[in-house]
């Protein structure tokens, strides 16, 4: 060999080992910098015409993994979503508490059902009905206080995917930068691995927030698609766009998340390509795990109001009170009244005396006074009040305005006071006389709290020409499958809306089949198929007659309407202002029962057994969120709602715990192909030092050669 090919050879030497040291020495520098993978010099023999000609550097190569990294990225995806909704629900649950946390709403519901349990064992003590109200009052406001936590969340989720958009365009964009510099750098054969580590760490951010699939093509570029496809970064760069609707109200219609590709076509809705990521997260938090929990809550409180008017319709405060104002029914007087079994209507005085009463036979279809000859009520709700106050005569009216029946004594020193039979109760949708019509109540509401209407189809709906209503249809990816439109036609009946709802054409016929059940309840059923659409209502400007309710408020369409009941109910003022307001007696009635005889007394607690009775007695609930349609106590099902709500925030912390442990196990063997070992690194150093060493020693031989060779001639 001559000494220009050991100059040579020493010389490609020192420039691969210098190569090598310097990747080894940048490798130890970035041996805790994220996304960063380690590099070594990518060496080849040298020769020319078939001589060897030393060893050269063709490149630095990045040691990764693509399988690897798909593996990182779907892991980081699947953690970052369990994680948003692990947070979500920590949060709620610790806001609801376990059943028995002294503040918790449960607790709350036992210790008024407690207080009650006082005021019964004597009625005349003005402290335990006061302190019962109050307790009462306690576990409503709870409930709404929960209700606000709830749709307090809701914005913030909403706030959170607005930020998380904002965060993923300005991801892209550099992404989209990345690919202009990489396209750049290879072409002038240039170390493209510092590019290629930031777009990995970056990579592993989008990750957090959407579910991503890359491929990078043969110029260097990195594509980047959603898990389902959809283009982000290709030869440009899509743009997200998204609008916070800024409020977690129930009744919000949350917009979209579109993807407005690089070509300016048409915009993609993204929320049916979004698998996983924080995003996802936000969106099953916002959009259903938190409405499913407040409709819980609703049914809960709801169910808890009905049932205590129920008992409290049941009896009467001594002394009964002169004035008996009823709820908004929704219901106008042209209505059927519906009503079927029996009922008792009472006029005493202050001590308790029976001054009249009235006997109604709605199976008959008449009513009697002090036993005397049978009168026809009719069979509209205005002609029931006209009959009753007729009867009433100079001792009372009877009035229906807006929706309530109002009845009230003409002396102040007489009450009123109602008494189901005891064979065949009055009944409408479930409910009794007074009970129906609120007469008693002693929880109020703003709007309905039930929806067993009692209506029929044959009953004109009341809603005006150009009043509508307009619902969404949501499919189970979360996209919209567009809006259907109802109008309202003057004269119309019930039926006629049930018809036009089941228009498979012009209505939702092909997504559900509505109806009224037997108790005037609109129901519906998914159409085979479409069991996991969503029919939601958007608007509703309808009023009915004069009562100032909508549709969907009688009948109980949309998330506002059901989920919103948990922030309606109160204790009655006039209970809160006059403890003795609380019914605790019963009217002591039967058929030989005659005026001047003593059908009141103070210290009767029949009443307030009776509204005892209501945590433990079984009643039916609707179906709400995760909880299916049951009959149960109201202390079953408040136990089955801290159950519900404990099992999904325990769900959610075990499924966060074991998406971290696949991203971690993920992360963990990445970092094993892609990851610095110091030790590795100074062995490697170590190792190219001497072959630098060696190098610059056949240099300097080289150099005494020729020095020995030239000094010879």
């Amino acid at each position: 060999m001559s000494l220009n090919g050991i100059i040579g050879n020493a010389l490609s030497g020192l420039t691969a080992s210098q190569a090598a040291l310097n990747a080894a020495s940048n490798n130890v520098a970035n041996v805790n910098t994220p996304g960063y993978a380690r590099t070594q010099p990518v060496l080849q023999a040298a020769n020319v015409g078939g001589v060897a000609m030393g060893v050269e550097v063709v490149g630095i190569a990045r040691i990764a993994d693509v399988y690897l990294q798909a593996a990182s990225i779907g892991a980081i995806s699947a953690s970052a979503s369990a994680t948003v909704q692990a947070d979500g629900l920590n949060q709620v649950q610790s806001q609801f508490g376990q059943l028995d946390d002294e503040g918790s709403l449960f607790a709350r519901l036992s210790r008024a059902f407690s207080s009650l349990s006082q005021a019964t064992v004597d009625p005349s003590q003005s402290v335990a009905r006061l302190s019962a109200a109050a307790d009462l009052e306690a576990f409503f406001n709870e409930a709404e206080r929960l209700s606000e936590m709830l749709t307090g969340q809701r914005k913030d989720a909403d706030t959170q995917i607005q930020a998380a958009v904002h965060r993923t365009n300005e991801i892209l964009a550099e992404l989209s930068e990345l690919n202009g510099s990489m396209q750049s750098v290879s072409v002038a054969g240039g170390d493209t691995s510092g590019i290629a580590n930031r777009q990995s760490e970056l990579l592993d951010e989008l990750a957090s927030y959407v579910d991503i699939r890359t491929e990078t093509k043969s110029d260097g570029r990195l594509v980047v698609r959603t898990g389902d496809g959809v283009a982000l970064v290709e030869t440009g760069i899509a743009q997200l766009e998204y609008v916070a609707a800024g409020s977690g109200a129930y009744g919000v219609a949350y917009g979209e998340i579109y993807v407005q590709p690089a070509n300016n076509g048409q915009p993609i809705s993204l929320s049916g390509h979004i698998d996983s990521g924080k995003l996802a997260g936000l969106l099953e938090l916002r959009d259903e795990t938190l409405p499913n929990i407040a409709d819980e809550l609703a049914e809960l409180t709801a169910g808890a109001a009905d049932a205590l008017n129920k008992a409290h319709n049941d009896s009467v405060a001594y002394p009964a009170p002169q004035t008996l104002a009823g709820r908004n029914t929704g219901l106008v007087a042209t209505d059927q009244h519906g009503f079927t079994g029996a009922t008792t209507l009472a006029v005493t005085n202050t001590a308790g005396g029976l001054v009249k009463r009235i006997d109604i036979d709605f199976d008959a279809g008449t009513l009697s006074v002090d036993g005397g000859a049978a009168v026809a009520l009719g069979t509209t709700v205005g002609s029931l009040t006209t009959a009753i106050n007729a009867a009433l005569g100079a001792d009372g009216t009877a009035s229906f305005v807006d929706g309530a029946l109002t009845l009230e004594a003409s002396s102040a020193s007489n009450g009123l006071a109602t008494l189901q039979d005891a064979t065949t109760p009055s009944d409408r949708a479930g409910r009794g006389f007074a009970h129906f019509f609120g007469l008693n109540d002693l929880v109020t509401s703003t709007r309905p709290g039930f929806f067993e209407t009692g209506l029929s189809g044959t009953d004109t709906h009341q809603f005006t020409t150009g009043t509508s209503l307009t619902f969404e249809v949501t499919t189970p990816d979360g996209r919209s499958a567009g809006t259907v439109n109802i109008p309202m036609v003057t004269g119309e009946t019930f039926a006629d809306v049930v018809t036009a709802l089941n228009d498979p054409a012009t209505g939702l016929g092909r997504y559900a089949t509505y109806s009224l059940d037997s108790d005037g309840q609109l129901v519906s059923v998914p159409k085979t198929g479409y069991g996991d659409f969503e029919i939601d209502i958007a608007s509703d400007d309808t009023l009915r007659g004069s009562t100032g309710l909508s549709f969907s408020n009688i009948f109980g369409l949309g998330l506002q309407t059901t989920a919103g009941r948990s922030e309606i109910f109160s204790v009655n003022d006039a209970v809160r202002s006059d403890s003795s307001r609380l019914s605790l007696g019963q009217l002591d009635i039967d058929a030989a029962t005659v005026a001047g005889d003593i059908v009141l007394s103070s210290g009767d607690g029949r009443g307030g057994q009776l509204l005892q009775d209501a945590m433990t007695s079984t009643r039916s609930f609707d179906a709400a969120g995760a909880i299916n349609a049951t009959s149960s106590s109201l202390q079953d099902y408040s136990a089955r709602l801290a159950g519900s709500v404990g099992s999904r925030a325990a769900r959610a912390e075990s499924e966060a715990a074991s998406a971290e442990v696949l991203r971690s196990t993920a992360q963990t063997k990445r970092s094993n192909v892609e990851g610095v070992s110091l030790d590795e690194e100074l062995a490697s150093m170590t190792l190219y030092q001497q072959s630098y060493n060696a190098s610059a020693r056949m240099l300097q031989a080289a150099k005494e050669m020729t020095e020995t060779l030239m000094g010879i001639v």
